[in-house]
């Protein structure tokens, strides 16, 4: 069993709080004056259901680049799902969950020579290609690996564009991959396809699935009689404020008409930031303000930037709506910008912006923060990354604590406040809580905990 920290566990809260109220009462205790972020593991349970619901044939194989955290990718094999691993590092995340390796794709066109070696001694065997050379680099370290080519086919708009790296051509290249594929007497299995991280335009997948259909019956004629495999890659929206409505439906009418369920085709897809980006709300504290002179403008430095979680500003492309914690509904809004902690001037969060005026020490938060966020931050100037403390509400709690590899091991009685007391402190051994925290927690009971009254603390 693996040993949790301070950080690795979930903290348990009533049904009918929300993650607002849970900042404020955290930043009320002024414990804490680093950026933090609240993960919501019921928001990402959320996903799960409406995933299942709305693409039934699809099973999806979480990207873990998109965020890594340990409690998504626990939560997220405790419901069965797959995982879309692109280097050896990935590939042992997952698999030290105890995630058979028949769950996991790795799906990277291009890989290193030692992290195929890596997969082949783990016995993940499924994997992607695009090109001739990795053709020859598996034949030569993993030649009964099943393999699945991959095609362009991208949409016209998309967050982040892939095609200009990955994916071979599906009239000119395919049919010479394939070919080069059954010379080398490899075993090809399926497509895969992905029309770009962020998809807006729901019909790209149709064309995709469309000429996935024609691949298939090209390598079925070239004599690879296992073509059981179609991967639709990613491309899901995950904002709080978006639909897989749209996206759902054309891709669950084009499989309809090319794999229809009596083909038998397995389907699969990558999605990442649709499970991972609503579940992060990131907290940010104002340290410095500075206006211009001459300038009705209003500059807000806080504790996160550019080169930390908001790098997916300059990597995704992502749009950040910043929040005040505490709406100040007695002032006008004025236009402000919003810059990072550190000494580079590109450390800019936002341009323009208007909001009420506010004072150091208050407190900004920004919602659908679990995206591409993390997982490529740096500690750039010193700077520390923001922690994560997870929560689910008691109905999540019951939902997940039967679960494996979720157990009851995962939740804490102890309070996030008490929690942060301990990360803050010197002398992190004793994880016992005082009087205080007992009588914070009496005060605002939205920190309360399930057992929190049969505490042996109490």
């Amino acid at each position: 069993m693996r040993i949790f920290g301070l950080e690795e566990q979930i903290h348990v809260i009533d049904n009918n709080i929300t993650v607002d109220e849970i900042i404020k009462d955290i930043v009320r205790t002024k414990e804490i004056s680093d950026p933090f972020y609240i993960f919501d593991v019921g928001d990402l349970v959320n996903k799960v259901k409406i995933w299942k619901k709305k693409m039934p044939r699809v099973k999806p194989y979480y990207a873990v680049k998109c965020n890594d955290n340990f409690l998504i990718l626990e939560t997220l094999a405790a419901f069965g799902l797959g995982f879309d691993c692109a280097s050896r590092v990935e590939i042992k995340k997952v698999l030290d969950l105890g995630v058979n390796p028949s769950r996991i794709i790795f799906a990277n066109p291009a890989k290193m020579t030692s992290h195929i070696k890596y997969a082949m001694s783990q016995c993940v065997d499924l994997t992607t290609f695009d090109n001739e050379l990795e053709l020859y680099k598996i034949k030569s370290i993993h030649p009964n690996c099943n393999l699945i080519i991959r095609i362009r086919s991208d949409a016209a708009s998309s967050q982040c564009p892939l095609g200009v790296k990955y994916g071979c051509d599906p009239q000119v290249e395919a049919p010479a991959l394939l070919s080069l594929a059954r010379d080398l007497n490899l075993s090809v299995v399926g497509v895969s396809f992905h029309v770009g991280s962020g998809c807006n335009e729901p019909i790209a997948f149709r064309r995709a699935i469309s000429a996935s259909a024609t691949i298939f019956c090209l390598a079925q004629q070239m004599g690879f009689t296992n073509m059981y495999l179609l991967n639709i890659g990613g491309g899901f929206p995950g904002n709080k404020n978006t639909s897989l409505d749209k996206i759902s439906e054309v891709v669950n009418d084009a499989l309809n008409e090319w794999f229809p369920l009596s083909s038998g085709i397995t389907i699969i897809a990558e999605p990442g930031r649709f499970f991972a980006a609503s579940a992060f709300t990131l907290a940010t504290k104002i340290h410095s303000i500075k206006s211009r002179p001459n300038e009705d403008h209003t500059m807000y430095f806080i504790n996160d930037g550019i080169y930390g979680s908001f790098n997916s500003i300059l990597y995704d492309h992502s749009v950040v709506v910043p929040k005040p914690l505490i709406e100040n509904t007695s002032s006008s809004l004025v236009p402000s910008s919003i810059w990072g902690p550190t000494c580079d001037g590109l450390d800019q969060v936002i341009d323009s912006v208007n909001l009420p005026k506010m004072n150091m020490g208050d407190w900004i938060i920004f919602e659908d923060m679990g995206a591409y966020t993390l997982p490529v931050a740096s500690t750039f100037n010193g700077f520390p990354l923001p922690k994560v403390f997870a929560i689910a509400n008691r109905l999540i709690w019951n939902k997940l604590k039967n679960l494996m590899p979720i157990s009851e091991d995962h939740f804490t009685c102890v309070p996030i406040v008490a929690t942060i007391k301990m990360i803050q402190s010197e002398s992190s051994d004793d994880d016992s809580w005082d009087e205080n925290d007992i009588e914070y927690n009496r005060q605002y009971p939205c920190l309360h905990l399930k057992n929190i009254l049969n505490s042996p603390n109490l």
